[in-house]
């Protein structure tokens, strides 16, 4: 009998902010040139396209044919009961983590990438069990303590070429800005115990890039310093990019944003995670329409793949190699309009058909 996925999977999946939907006209052409001799990696995450266990293996083997680099993005939950205590990690959380490591892709870099915040990013992950520790500030010693213990667990088993050590960290300044000297402190030390024990891997906490650069807040300028200021302490910046959660939907918004990237480090970009819609997106539940299409996805990923040329990013990882349909098909009703939101973004369809963004990608990776 086929084995399938957890739903505690599907969790990793973020919803933060959909700023306004509009029809905007996407005929805009991009003015880039053909790649020369890429200098950057690419990749995909794990995410599979469907249920079964063989949707799973297709997975991996499309990875290892397609890309030079990948991504475990550990988004669910964290076992602190166990970890504060000092009991037994709960087995559904080992044999998710011990069966993607038995599957590590060789010849291929890995970026390991783990949640410490909630999906809302306002918050801790939950646990298996979903309750959270009680703290009274984020750097706690039994927090501090339980996550450093989690990550040198997770980096000894998987062993990566890169570390994400908490993931698209900015939302929590928009979300509970009061927890976020205590975050800040927190990652500090659990960065400082991990590097005495993998002194040449590479750290960094990743950022929402849509949701980072306008975001529409009081003190905005407040909100951009703080969280690159600490974001410029790592080793390179970690970098999430959905620009259709922002509405944006043409090269010169795209470009924009990289701009705005590119003005505010010295240090190397790796985009950890991205995707841009093929299709038009309808969720009523979510009073979310968006136009989408492959057009519009190849133009981002042409506006992207020649930013990583021109600016030696270290790499390029888009989220879901084939839209998701299959899977989504069996979330529960009260994650499914959440859920819906990422499914088209794939650089094949739900049947496996090429679109012409992964003619882009083929293109490039071949450089």
């Amino acid at each position: 009998m086929k084995e399938k996925m957890t739903l505690t999977v599907f969790l990793g999946l973020v919803l933060l902010f959909i700023l306004g939907c509009s029809n905007e006209d996407t005929t805009e052409t991009n003015e880039t040139s053909e790649p020369t001799g890429r200098s950057f990696s690419m990749g995909f995450t794990t995410w599979s396209f469907g249920p079964e266990l063989q949707d799973v293996d297709d997975t991996y083997a499309f990875i290892a044919n397609n890309a030079d680099v990948y991504v475990e993005h550990l988004d669910n939950q964290i076992p602190w009961n166990a970890w504060i205590n000092g009991q037994p990690l709960p087995q559904a959380f080992t044999d998710d983590v011990v069966g993607r490591a038995t599957r590590k892709i060789p010849n291929t870099e890995l970026v390991l990438s783990v949640g410490l915040l909630n999906t809302n990013r306002g918050d801790l992950i939950k646990d298996v069990d979903g309750s959270i520790p009680n703290y009274s500030s984020l750097n706690d010693a039994h927090i501090q303590e339980a996550y450093t213990q989690h990550i040198r667990y997770l980096t000894t088993l998987f062993s990566p070429d890169y570390l994400v050590i908490a993931i698209e960290v900015n939302e929590l300044w928009l979300r509970n800005n009061g927890l976020w000297n205590g975050y800040v402190q927190l990652i500090n030390e659990v960065m400082a115990q991990t590097k005495s024990t993998f002194p040449n891997l590479p750290i960094s906490a990743s950022i929402s890039l849509h949701n980072l650069y306008e975001a529409d807040i009081p003190n905005e300028d407040t909100y951009v310093n703080e969280v690159l200021g600490h974001i410029n302490q790592m080793d390179f910046i970690a970098v999430s990019y959905y620009p259709f959660l922002k509405n944006q939907n043409t090269v010169s918004q795209f470009q924009e944003n990289l701009d705005f990237l590119h003005s505010k480090t010295t240090k190397p970009i790796a985009f950890v995670e991205s995707g841009h819609l093929a299709e038009n997106l309808v969720v009523p539940g979510l009073g979310v329409s968006i136009d989408g299409n492959s057009t519009e996805q190849k133009l981002f990923l042409e506006t992207l793949l020649t930013n990583a040329q021109t600016n030696d990013y270290l790499m390029v990882n888009w989220w879901a190699h084939r839209d998701y349909d299959a899977l989504w098909e069996v979330f529960p009703p009260e994650v499914r309009d959440i859920g819906q939101l990422w499914r088209d973004t794939g650089l094949l369809d739900e049947n496996g058909g090429e679109r012409p963004a992964f003619l882009t990608w083929q293109t490039y990776f071949s450089e």
